[in-house]
């Protein structure tokens, strides 16, 4: 069989994953079928005791996506129109669409060229452009972007000198390390996802928010529920719904056992891409003393023929992704809320020339070989 008849390449490898823990996953599903109780059911509360002791947040607060989990945070805080909360530009669409959503402003900044994450620098300028318009600056969202974390250090000093709040969207990053520290312990709060194609994904949608704060952890369970109170019928804010479901928890409870294991493998991958790839393309670089969970394994073709490139790989049946095509200030949806002063070259840098490889936890070595020939050949 030659190079171009050879199978494709699955981007995500969900069915290896599957092969592995299928009849743990099977019986926890069907646990719950058995007794019934699809909402709110024993396995919501098991889950998210789970994900406490994992990644030690006080308190974890299941949701039904990772951008339920940020709104919510945004709504229990009180985000209304005249506030300004910071985004990078180069991220998915919902970091800065939970914000417009409270009818606040996001206002966009740029990353660092190097981990792709928001850059400190630009934030203090981004804050400087909120305040001349007349907004009042209220929180950040940092991102911790295909897998590696932000710089939450650096964040964390410009939020506390301009008296912002920290909400941690860690939809790709969750399972990741910053100095040592698993996320979810970092700001006032963490919100993730597990969209399927996440590092830690379920059957459907599901998210999480962690927190240290006890109180924001009562408010949110009660945005959760369409701002109930101690009776259900006295909603006493507004809310949501937004519940994880019992038979995505079951599914999460058995993924998050294997979770350590499989981010060490992704690690294995990505060390192994970078020794392979480094002299052809502009490898992903991973602070030292962090641990990314390569939720994307992103390179950059600077001055190359993107398109072409990513033809001439599909031909040899190695799929790729464009995360992100577009940086958020420059979509449709977009475009009219303000940026920081000096503009977002790095993000419009980026969004020009990233592109993904295949990546997970089951890339043997011999499809990771298939992957570094094709790269090397499709730049030759």
């Amino acid at each position: 069989m030659n190079q171009h008849t050879q199978q494709a390449i699955p981007f995500i490898d969900l069915g290896a994953q599957r092969r592995r823990i299928g009849a743990a996953m099977d019986a926890a599903v069907l646990r719950v079928v058995n007794h019934c109780q699809f909402v709110n059911g024993p396995e919501v509360a098991q889950f998210e005791a789970d994900l406490a002791a994992f990644c030690g947040a006080r308190h974890v607060v299941s949701c039904a996506s990772g951008t339920d989990a940020l709104l919510m945070v945004l709504m229990a805080k009180g985000i209304k129109p005249g506030d300004a909360v910071f985004c990078p530009s180069f991220t998915f669409c919902a970091t800065g669409e939970v914000v417009a959503l409270t009818g606040a402003t996001p206002v966009f900044v740029d990353v660092d060229e190097t981990t792709f994450n928001i850059d400190p620098a630009s934030l203090a300028r981004g804050i400087a452009t909120a305040m001349k318009l007349g907004l009042a600056p209220r929180a950040v969202i940092p991102v911790d972007l295909f897998g590696q974390s932000a710089d939450h250090d650096a964040v964390a000093e410009v939020a506390r000198s301009h008296g912002l709040f920290v909400l941690d969207d860690a939809a790709q990053g969750f399972g990741a390390t910053y100095k040592g520290r698993r996320l979810g312990a970092f700001g006032l709060a963490t919100a993730t996802s597990f969209f399927p194609a996440k590092p830690l994904g379920c059957y459907g949608d599901g998210g999480a928010i962690f927190t240290d704060d006890a109180d924001l952890a009562e408010t949110l369970r009660s945005v959760r529920v369409h701002g109930q109170g101690s009776d259900k019928y006295d909603n006493v804010r507004l809310g949501l719904t937004a519940r994880l479901d019992t038979m995505q928890a079951a599914v999460l409870i058995e993924k998050l056992k294997i979770f350590q294991d499989e981010i060490d493998a992704r690690n294995r991958v990505a060390a192994r891409y970078n020794a392979a790839l480094a002299d052809v393309v502009k490898v992903p670089q991973v602070v030292p003393g962090n641990v990314s969970v390569w939720a994307q394994y992103t390179i950059r073709l600077p001055h190359q023929d993107r398109d072409g490139f990513a033809a001439r790989l599909k031909a040899l049946g190695v799929p790729t992704a464009i995360y992100y095509p577009k940086s958020l200030h420059q979509q449709t949806a977009y475009r009219q809320y303000p940026v920081a002063e000096g503009g977002l070259p790095v993000s419009e840098r980026l969004s020009a020339d990233v592109i993904s490889l295949p990546m997970h936890a089951y890339l043997d070595a011999a499809t990771q070989d298939r992957v570094i020939a094709a790269v090397r050949s499709a730049l030759a």
